[in-house]
């Protein structure tokens, strides 16, 4: 993973904006999830500083989806109301990415549509797989459920959901971390290799502080909220083995916060002010908050611009 600065931690959260998964969308997550984002599409409407983080950070691969979805007659901003990503490696040790997209779907008019278009399916188990625009393909879940991604990502999703590969164990690390924030209105979890990796590239320097090389190997992984309710709202809880190495990284934190306050100016020096860092039982939990206005300066400036690339 590319070199980072502690301030990455935030942005991380910021191309997504989430809430509890349904039945369908949790049955096609494999076993081995590296990652899992939730948007809220309706949380995006109702604020205005989210629709400028949208506009500003939306992923090349969400534009195309949105794009393939006008083509078969689908409003994104009426019909979606949440998206999700998941990221898993096959046994090859390729990353796979797909998404679910939740709503209010007519099934029956897009097939005909399709129908129309003379865009014939492909058949998988007992699901039926469209190509769309973008390379991508397409699949209803249910009625009001719809998989989409590169063929090669969609049927390990089926084969998860179908009995063909270990689906992910809700009593799981990652199970457990969905279960404690899928409620808020933005949330994602990220696995334990992915966190000890976010975390040494987060903590730069700072992680020469401690033997990181130790204390990682005690961090179990990671999960955030966000919310646009009375200003920008982000809580990231690192999920450790013991409140020792919790409180151990914690201290790590506040280091690499007040290295980066000393070269800081204008609006990273606000942004450093409105972080606290601290540690509860076995959990390193970091809060930002920030109202509208300054939040939306910070997307207009250069340092912005670098970390959330």
């Amino acid at each position: 993973m590319k070199r980072i600065s502690w301030f990455m931690v935030l942005l991380m959260a910021m191309p997504v904006f989430g809430s509890a998964l349904g039945t369908s969308a949790r049955s096609v997550i494999p076993a081995e999830a590296q990652q899992v984002i939730c948007v809220d599409y309706r949380a995006l409407k109702n604020s205005s500083t989210a629709m400028a983080l949208k506009d500003r950070v939306l992923p090349d691969n969400m534009k195309a989806f949105e794009t393939s979805l006008k083509a078969v007659g689908i409003n994104p901003d009426q019909d979606v109301e949440q998206l999700t990503f998941a990221s898993y490696r096959n046994k090859d040790n390729t990353l796979q990415i797909f998404g679910i997209a939740q709503g209010t779907f007519s099934v029956k008019k897009i097939t005909a549509k399709l129908a129309l278009k003379k865009i014939k399916g492909v058949k998988y188990h007992d699901s039926v797989l469209y190509p769309m625009s973008g390379g991508q393909d397409m699949v209803f879940l249910d009625e009001s459920t719809m998989l989409f991604g590169q063929r090669t990502a969609i049927k390990g999703a089926l084969d998860a959901r179908d009995g063909y590969r270990q689906p992910l164990d809700i009593s799981s690390q990652m199970g457990d971390m969905m279960n404690s924030v899928q409620n808020g209105p933005v949330w994602s979890v990220l696995d334990q290799l992915g966190t000890q990796n976010m975390m040494r590239s987060t903590l730069g320097d700072a992680a020469k502080l401690a033997d990181y090389d130790t204390v990682k190997k005690r961090i179990l992984g990671s999960n955030y909220i966000m919310d646009f309710q009375n200003g920008v709202n982000f809580d990231l809880d690192i999920v450790t083995n013991d409140p020792m190495t919790a409180a151990t990284l914690s201290s790590v934190l506040k280091a690499g916060v007040m290295f980066r306050k000393m070269n800081a100016s204008g609006v990273e020096k606000v942004a450093l002010d409105s972080v606290t860092v601290d540690s509860s039982s076995a959990d390193l939990k970091l809060h930002f908050k920030s109202d509208e206005k300054r939040f939306q300066s910070l997307l207009q400036s250069e340092l912005f611009a670098t970390v959330s690339r």
